[in-house]
């Protein structure tokens, strides 16, 4: 065979096997599988160094992408909205909570009814979509089984749903199926609850409607306070932290290094002034705090062992290939301690007889190395790890992608892949335009150039363009706010060297493009009072 035609022949095939590539993908339209975790931290995963084990997890990023750039908006109502509408949280009226209206459009406590969800467009594309798990976008005084539910799942795009619509209990938590509230059965934990019944949603739609492609959006609870885990799963994790906070955090720094996720010449931030040394607890006190990071250790793996059984249906039908899988955080982990924190009895944790978190000190390692935590808009509070996997329409898999993306990408993404039209009215309402890019060309090894990225929560600021941050921290008093800091993040992704006093000029042009942005999306007037507890207080 002459070089020519053998040249040819290896054009041709190369050519047919992109046409049948493409062709799988139109003719057999992609499920979508949506998974959202709470407050976990930047490293709490197996794969980004947590001694958490995670191996399904660990699988479907080894086998897809893993995106180290990744954000939420540091918030769980906030990231909730923006995850399902595409867009910024204050355009939807989600600015802060929804455990109030504060008489502004940015911050109505509910969604806005100009806001698109995906599973609202995918419906018009012939799409089954089906949600278990926490909501939490229903307004003030909106949950209860006699309330307006036109911001319940059932009235945004879900065919199906079971969960609850906001925080709670994981034993004890308010369930509700579609409309209706719901009795729970005996001996419940609802993360595992949460997985049976989108289990069964998908074994219905096996025999009922095969031949639709389904969108699933799987919110789980866990790892959220309080800590309320299985036994079993706690005795995985005993005395599996007695070497202490500062050495884990130490070698998940190194961990991450060596991954290339944190640039080599990253310095590993200090030990906030208000977490102890491990060093300096008593023996009882280092047996309390291993304790309680076992019971959150046993939150997280219990989602993996979950998520594993999903994959195993998606498996025995053959329709994981044609899924993709997206998993990812609401915000960083949370240094909140619950109002009735105290050194429960070692033997009660993990069960409903207590109520506890896990505190400032464990957070700051399932943040490692990042800067603060849940709430803040420095990295710690709103850098997700997010995993794409899909073997029909990803290549170059097992990917450590550099990527920046933004929950506001993942809509245009799903629309981009599942050739589904974004609505431009929905309920005889204009929708908002949606202002995220699509990562699709990621699936296909290439990165997009795009615009900078805005955040803001309680007067906490932040604007990311290419490798810059600027980022401010609220203030309790009027008027809020504080000095802009500006870091480069390709050098210094933990936070550590304020640069603002060196590029002046970087600072007022990211500082106009960020007031140009709040003022179009209803984020004025800023207020940083911590609101959930001005309102416990009423």
């Amino acid at each position: 065979m002459s070089w020519k035609l053998l040249a040819f022949v290896v054009l041709f095939c190369a050519v047919l096997l992109n046409v049948i590539y493409r062709a799988d993908i139109l003719v057999q339209p992609p499920n979508i599988l949506l998974i959202m975790v709470d407050d976990m931290g930047f490293s709490d995963l197996g794969i980004m160094g947590s001694p958490i084990e995670t191996p399904h997890l660990d699988h479907l990023a080894k086998d897809g992408l893993l995106y180290t750039n990744f954000y939420n908006t540091g918030r769980c109502c906030p990231s909730r909205s923006a995850l399902l509408t595409g867009q910024y949280p204050h355009k939807t009226g989600m600015g802060w909570m929804n455990a109030a209206d504060l008489h502004h459009p940015g911050y109505r406590g509910a969604l806005d009814q100009n806001c698109v969800t995906i599973a609202q467009a995918l419906q018009q594309n012939d799409y089954a979509c089906y949600m278990t798990g926490k909501w939490h976008l229903t307004g003030p005084n909106e949950e209860d089984a006699g309330a307006d539910k036109r911001n319940w799942p059932a009235q945004r795009g879900f065919h199906k749903y079971y969960g609850h619509l906001g925080p709670g209990s994981y034993y004890h938590p308010n369930l509700k199926y579609n409309n209706e509230e719901i009795k729970r059965p005996k001996n419940y934990y609802v993360t595992s609850a949460v997985t049976d019944t989108m289990i069964q949603f998908l074994k219905d739609h096996f025999v009922q409607q095969k031949d639709k492609p389904f969108f699933c959006y799987v919110s789980y609870f866990a790892p959220h306070a309080p800590l309320h885990a299985l036994p079993e799963d706690i005795q995985k994790y005993k005395r599996k932290f007695m070497t202490g906070w500062d050495e884990i955090r130490i070698s998940k720094f190194k961990k991450l290094k060596e991954l290339g996720i944190i640039h080599a010449n990253s310095k590993l931030p200090e030990r906030p002034n208000n977490i102890e040394a491990w060093d300096n607890l008593s023996p009882k006190e280092r047996e309390i705090q291993d304790a309680l990071m076992a019971v959150y250790a046993a939150q997280l793996d219990r989602v993996d062992q979950e998520i594993g059984k999903v994959i195993d249906l998606l498996k025995t039908h053959k329709e994981f290939d044609n899924t993709l899988i997206l998993f990812l955080s609401d915000n960083g982990a949370s240094e909140e301690t619950y109002k009735d924190q105290i050194a429960e009895t070692i033997h009660l944790l993990g069960s409903p007889k207590t109520r506890v978190s896990y505190g400032a000190a464990w957070a700051n390692v399932s943040n490692a190395p990042l800067q603060r935590f849940k709430k803040s808009v420095h990295e710690g509070g709103i850098a997700t790890p997010m995993i794409a996997h899909w073997p029909n329409g990803i290549r170059k898999t097992g990917r450590i992608v550099d990527q920046i993306g933004h929950l506001i990408d993942l809509f245009p993404t799903i629309l981009d892949i599942t050739n589904t039209e974004y609505p431009d009215e929905i309920a005889d309402q204009y929708t908002h335009q949606l202002p995220g890019i699509s990562l699709v060309p990621n699936f296909k090894g290439k990165n997009v150039t795009r615009d900078a990225l805005f955040f803001e929560h309680e007067a906490n600021r932040a604007a990311r363009i290419e490798n810059w941050k600027l980022v401010s921290t609220g203030k309790r008093k009027a008027p809020y706010t504080s000095n802009w800091e500006l870091y480069d993040l390709e050098k210094d992704r933990t936070e550590t060297n304020n640069v603002a006093y060196r590029h002046p000029e970087i600072v007022k042009r990211m500082s106009l493009l960020w007031d140009e942005w709040a003022n179009e999306n209803d984020v004025y007037p800023l207020d940083g009072r911590d609101w959930f507890k001005r309102i416990e207080a009423q």
